[in-house]
This record gives C-alpha cells, structure tokens and sequence, in this order.
C-alpha cells in the first residue's frame, strides 16, 4: 500500500465535497482529483465520485482501498444500516429462488463479499458447508461471531477464486457461488464471472444480483457509476457476459435491491448454472 499523507487527503477530499455541494463542479473536480493524487489507492474512492459526476473516466472496479475502507468504518452498524434503514432482503430473496417451498440442498456454498453473514444465515439450513469471503478484516470478524460459516477468509472476490488453494494446494470447487452486493462495487463483470465459471462443479450455479438503472441513463454503456457511486449494469450486458463464459440463465428476476431516501434501488436477481 502507498504511503499518503491523510490529513492532506482528507482536506483536498473536503474541500471537494463542499465545492460540489455549492455546484461548483470543476472546482470540486479538481480537489477531488488533487486528493486523487495524494492517495493514488484512493481511499476515498475519488474515482467513483468523479465518474459518477460525469468528469472522470469510468473506473472498471471500486478502487479495494476504498471498499475496504468504507466495510471497516461501518462495520458495527453494518446490519442497522443495510437491514433496518435501508430495507435490504437481497438474502432471502435469493433463498427463494434457489430452494423455492422444497427441501433442496446447495451442497458446498461459497459466500462472495459474504459481509456481517447475512447471506450465510439465510443459506445455512440448506448448506453442507459455506465458505466465506470479503475485503474487509472487520466484517469478517463480525461475521466469524455469527458462527454460520464454516471457513471464513479475508480477501478480494476475483483474487480469492483465482488464487485460492487449500492446504493441499488443490483448487477447490464448489456447487454453488453467491454475491448478494457484490456487483455494485464492480464495473467490469467479466473477470468475476470467468473466475465464478472456473470454481463451479459442471452443473454449479452462480446467484448474484445487481443493481440497474433505467436503459437511457446507460448511454449505450455496458455499465455506468450512478448517482449514488455505486455500479448499475445494463441486463442486456449481463446476459452476454454469461453466456460468454459458458453460463445458463435460469432466471433473471427484476427486483428492488434496497431504498435509497426511501427510493427504491432497481435491480435484478440473477441465477446461471454452468453448462457442460
């Protein structure tokens, strides 16, 4: 990790913040790219914040300096913030489409960006064994008290299911692989979806779900930084991408991911299982 001066980034960050409160756009742009420039593993996640507002290159991935940063400042009201303000329930939706009313198992489960665990507890009756992952050592540890997976790892998405071995230096695979919010954090899905592709069992299923936006707001883009800093993809770029990578769609399901203010966030619910 580069060394940065903080509190030089956190004023350049500040003084952004105010100048776009104000509408001074370019003022604050280029705080925020001066801030940018202190802290080249932005923390802040100054990239996002230029994309969203139109004045910066769209990033392919929030910067993990960013993500981590921002898990490990809201880990202890994490399950407050998602669960009673914002109205999240992306878990147990994704419960229903999997096991529907039935009694089917998901057999060997590993958790993407598995968070305080609220996906694992939503899963755990079904499962035989969950694996864990996010990028944040904090709500990792949140999610180790929840006693709910069965292995727990601290690490990014796409390096963990590229780079993961066990203590044999095998490559396991698993039957199913979710990533309940882990797509608005990341512009570019190919590199998850190949390496999802790469860790399933022939027949594996990958649940996941995004967040989306109104098809004019893409612009002919596969995927964009909305307005509040977070990946929209487009469903058109998402059935490509799986398709691509030797994916069948079993459903793609429209969905409201969260409130926002009280909006409602559109996305979709989606569940491929790995042809061949």
């Amino acid at each position: 990790m580069n060394e940065f001066d903080e509190t030089a980034v956190a004023e350049a960050y500040n003084r952004g913040l105010a100048l776009e409160k104000a509408g001074d756009r370019e003022g604050a742009a280029k705080a925020y790219r001066r801030a940018l420039a202190l802290d080249p593993d932005d923390h802040g996640g100054v990239s996002v914040r230029l994309a969203a507002m139109g004045l910066g290159a769209t990033p392919e991935k929030m910067p993990d300096a960013y993500v981590a940063t921002l898990f490990d400042q809201h880990a202890d009201d994490f399950d407050d913030i998602l669960v009673e303000r914002l109205r999240y329930c992306v878990p147990m939706q994704l419960r229903e489409l999997l096991c529907g009313k039935g009694e089917r198992r998901l057999g060997r489960v590993l958790d993407l960006g598995c968070g305080t665990g609220l996906t694992g507890v939503a899963l755990r009756d079904r499962a035989d064994h969950i694996t864990g992952v996010d990028l944040s050592e904090r709500i990792v540890e949140l999610a180790f008290d929840r006693e709910v997976y069965d292995d727990l790892y601290v690490g990014e998405a796409v390096e963990f299911l590229e780079d993961f071995e066990d203590d044999d230096g095998g490559r396991p695979r698993w039957d199913l692989i979710v990533a309940t919010d882990v797509f608005p954090y990341l512009g570019a899905i190919e590199p998850i979806i190949s390496a999802a592709a790469d860790r399933l069992e022939p027949g594996g299923r990958f649940g996941f779900s995004t967040e989306t936006l109104p098809e004019p707001a893409f612009a002919g883009q596969r995927y964009v930084v909305g307005p509040r800093q977070r990946f929209a993809h487009s469903e058109p770029y998402l059935r490509s991408v799986l398709e691509a990578y030797g994916f069948a769609l079993t459903a793609v399901q429209q969905i409201t991911v969260r409130l926002e203010d009280g909006d409602p966030v559109p996305g979709h619910l989606v569940l491929a299982y790995r042809a061949g």
